[in-house]
């Protein structure tokens, strides 16, 4: 019996090993790819590739693809390879390559290559990470919900979150207290988003532990295992959905489920309508009838994830923006008077009332939320996939069909070849003139061609009301609380800093 045992351990020990052997022989094989093709390459490590472990990396994928491009374009390489796992991933660094796949050679990169799982994660099938034909079909349905008519119509929205903004914002000043912007900018954008794309009334000022807030955060805040899920399925998004593997938590899921479909069930059931994204989503779904008068213009699936996304691309992107925006704005004084002085100088056009037309004269206030976009882009990466093999121009290499691209828009936007002194916050950098002189794609917040973001005309805008409200009425200096200099979190796929950005706020007289 002993003998036996033993005997069954040594086996199955050497069955361990020899599979770990294969795991490593298969690794080191697939991990040649870019050797064969001729491309130079970051030299990967087994078992996670070119990059760091996932579960102890001290900096984000962004910013490890933007330290490769350092590297390599000083080398003089216009592009170069990495591998995830012993995934092969390209990047390219010369600006030519990048407007080929964005803009000129398109049909080659139609896809994003991010996952999504219409089955068993159905909210992940939104209109950013969806592919081919039925991309392009709800494209063409939802781009009209994003007109400047349709933004006019939601305004009125974003002025009643922008009220209730300035009066937290008051309450805090009162008790002479710092300022968490971050946790501030978070609570409206979550307001609006709520409202806009919910019908939801979420008050996160007066309560900062709602259903809606608490659930919100739990989509960018990955814990233990979905930390590694998210890599897994970041490196093979196929093999992620074969394996029926979900990366949204299914409490998360539920909530936004129920939300969505107990808001279509009143509205429809009530003839309720309400100026928001969700009404012209339902319009959309109630476009196209069935024979029994069901709207299938958008399934239930579709229109739920469209809203989803509508939450995660304006919520978090948004508050991270006016974030950033306000920690530049309170360590460059100068620069945050002379947006005040804007601010006043055009409202007294408009009876000191916040107007959308109001809000398109602030020049000046766009080009400091340019250069904020510049300096901290939400996206620090785009994912785009290979559709049909491509040769790369002016080479022999061929991009083989299923390849994954990285465009690094942090390396990119952080480029001195491109912005003089990248570090310095500098909006003059974004005046007519000098936008005119700016090379086509080095600037790429909400990404470029026919992907590009949707919805970035309603994500300047409630960026703008949020700012106006705030830097009409107080002035802000940091706070000895707020860590220098900001480190960004190497876990989240937002760009976002590890602890919060405290400002000392004193209200104007």
């Amino acid at each position: 019996m002993a003998f036996s045992l033993e005997t069954f351990f040594i086996n199955l020990l050497i069955a361990i090993l020899t599979i770990l052997i294969g795991f490593y022989t298969y690794f080191k094989w697939c991990t040649k790819y870019w050797e064969r093709k001729g491309l130079p390459y970051v030299e990967p490590t087994f078992p996670f590739g070119s990059l760091s472990n996932p579960i102890t990396a001290a900096k984000s994928f962004g910013e490890q693809c933007q330290s490769f491009y350092n590297t390599f374009k000083a080398k003089g390489h216009k592009h170069l390879g990495v591998y995830t796992f012993g995934v092969p991933m390209y990047i390219p660094i010369d600006i030519k390559l990048v407007k080929n796949i964005l803009q000129n050679d398109f049909d080659h990169f139609v896809d994003r290559g991010v996952y999504y799982n219409e089955v068993d994660d159905p909210l992940s099938a939104h209109l950013f990470s969806i592919e081919g034909a039925k991309w392009r079909n709800l494209r063409i349905k939802l781009t009209p919900t994003f007109t400047s008519g349709k933004m006019k119509m939601m305004f009125p929205i974003l002025v009643e979150c922008g009220q209730q903004l300035k009066e937290a914002m008051d309450a805090v000043t009162e008790k002479n207290e710092p300022v968490d912007i971050k946790e501030f900018a978070a609570r409206f954008t979550a307001n609006i988003i709520g409202s806009c794309a919910f019908g939801i009334e979420c008050n996160c000022f007066k309560d900062p532990n709602s259903e809606f807030r608490k659930h919100g955060k739990r989509v960018f805040v990955p814990k233990g295992l979905e930390i590694l899920k998210g890599f897994f399925g970041f490196a093979s998004p196929s093999l992620t959905r074969r394996l029926r593997l979900t990366l949204l938590p299914k409490e998360v899921t539920s909530f936004f489920i129920k939300i969505i479909r107990d808001t279509i069930s009143y509205r429809e059931n009530n003839n309720a309508v309400r100026k928001d994204f969700m009404q012209l989503l339902i319009d959309i779904k109630n476009s196209v009838k069935d024979d029994k008068g069901n709207g299938i213009g958008l399934t239930f699936e579709e229109l739920a994830a469209q809203a989803f996304v509508f939450f995660i691309a304006g919520y978090e992107t948004s508050s991270t923006t006016m974030t950033f925006c306000l920690f530049e704005l309170a360590s460059n004084p100068d620069i945050q008077q002379k947006v005040r002085e804007e601010i006043e100088e055009v409202l007294v056009k408009y009876n000191g009332e916040i107007t959308y037309d109001a809000l398109t004269e602030m020049k000046y206030m766009g080009q400091v939320i340019d250069e904020t976009l510049r300096k901290y882009p939400p996206l620090m990466f785009l994912n785009r996939k290979c559709v049909e093999p491509y040769k790369i121009p002016e080479t022999d290499i061929v991009i083989e069909k299923g390849t994954a691209v990285i465009i690094p828009i942090l390396g990119i936007h952080r480029d001195p070849e491109y912005f003089s002194d990248p570090e310095k916050f500098d909006p003059d950098r974004f005046s007519e003139e000098n936008k005119n002189k700016m090379i086509s794609f080095t600037y790429l917040p909400f990404g470029e061609g026919p992907r590009v973001c949707i919805g970035l005309r309603f994500g300047i805008m409630q960026t703008k009301v949020g700012l106006t409200v705030l830097l009409r009425n107080y002035k802000y200096s940091l706070n000895g609380k707020t860590k220098i200099p900001l480190k960004v979190d190497p876990f989240s796929f937002i760009m976002a800093i590890e602890g919060d950005i405290w400002l000392n706020a004193e209200k104007i007289s």
